[in-house]
This record gives structure tokens, C-alpha cells and sequence, in this order.
């Protein structure tokens, strides 16, 4: 199994009532999820929740603590994926779809609605309105030597 990181950042609207979600182009069928993608080679998960939130939506962010962390095995594709959701706040940009070649659709979406989309399961709902968190620590690059 290769491991594999995603990252996702959690985005409210100014009311904090619902959540900025795309729509996914699937192999079958298109699926919504929050912006976010597969970290890249030497980019730390910050970085890669930052960049795929601009290519996916149009809106520049700025990362704040963690939100969740999860995983999931993916058999078919031989891939163990962890799962890192950051809670984010848009700083400016405008919604565009730039890549219509994967997200069809960029919208707001209710907090319950989304819940669904979320994987967010049994004694887990609600989670989005409260406001459980851990900080995202990011240390230095240092060089080991032996």
C-alpha cells in the first residue's frame, strides 16, 4: 500500500452558516468535497492545502488549526490515504473554476448538507458548529547528518 496525503481546508461564509464545497469530476459520477488535494513531493501540508484551495476555487487562504485528521484504505488503488482537514479564512480572490476538467461546480453549501458529503458519522455530527481543534505545528526543515 502506498500512503498517501490529502489535505482540505474547512472554509465558512461570514454568517459561519455554510461551507465553500466543489463539485468533483468522478470516474462514474461527480462528488462534492471541501477544496483540497494530494500533498506534492518536498511540500509541506500547509503549503498543499494553500495551493489546492487556489486551484480549485480562485480564493487565496490562509491556514488555521487542525480540523480532523483521518484515513482511509483504498484497495482497488493500493493506496493508504491520510486525511488532513485545516480549518482555513479566504483572504481575498474571487470564485473561478479553472480547472473544468476536474471541478464542475464551486458553491456554498448548508452546514448540515455538508456534514454529509464530510464522511462525518454517528456521535461526530454537529462537529463542523462546535469548535474542537488541535494546532498545526510546522518545524523547521533541518538537515540530518549520521
Amino acid at each position: 500500500m502506498k500512503r498517501v496525503d490529502v489535505t482540505y481546508v474547512l472554509l465558512f461564509d461570514e454568517l459561519r452558516e455554510n461551507v465553500l464545497m466543489v463539485k468533483n469530476i468522478g470516474e462514474n459520477s461527480s462528488y462534492y468535497t471541501l477544496p483540497g488535494g494530494a500533498v506534492e513531493p518536498g511540500e509541506t501540508l500547509e503549503e498543499a492545502a494553500i495551493r489546492e484551495a487556489k486551484e480549485e476555487t480562485g480564493l487565496d487562504v490562509e491556514i488555521g488549526d487542525v480540523f480532523s485528521v483521518s484515513e482511509a484504505f483504498f484497495e482497488d488503488a493500493g493506496h493508504h490515504v491520510v486525511f488532513f482537514v485545516f480549518r482555513g479564512k479566504i483572504k481575498g480572490g474571487e470564485i473561478t473554476i479553472s480547472m473544468p476538467e476536474e471541478i464542475e461546480e464551486v458553491t456554498w453549501m448548508s452546514i448540515q448538507e455538508a456534514e454529509d458529503y464530510l464522511h462525518i458519522t454517528g456521535n461526530a455530527k454537529g462537529l463542523i458548529k462546535r469548535s474542537p481543534s488541535a494546532p498545526y505545528l510546522l518545524r523547521k526543515r533541518t538537515k540530518y547528518s549520521s
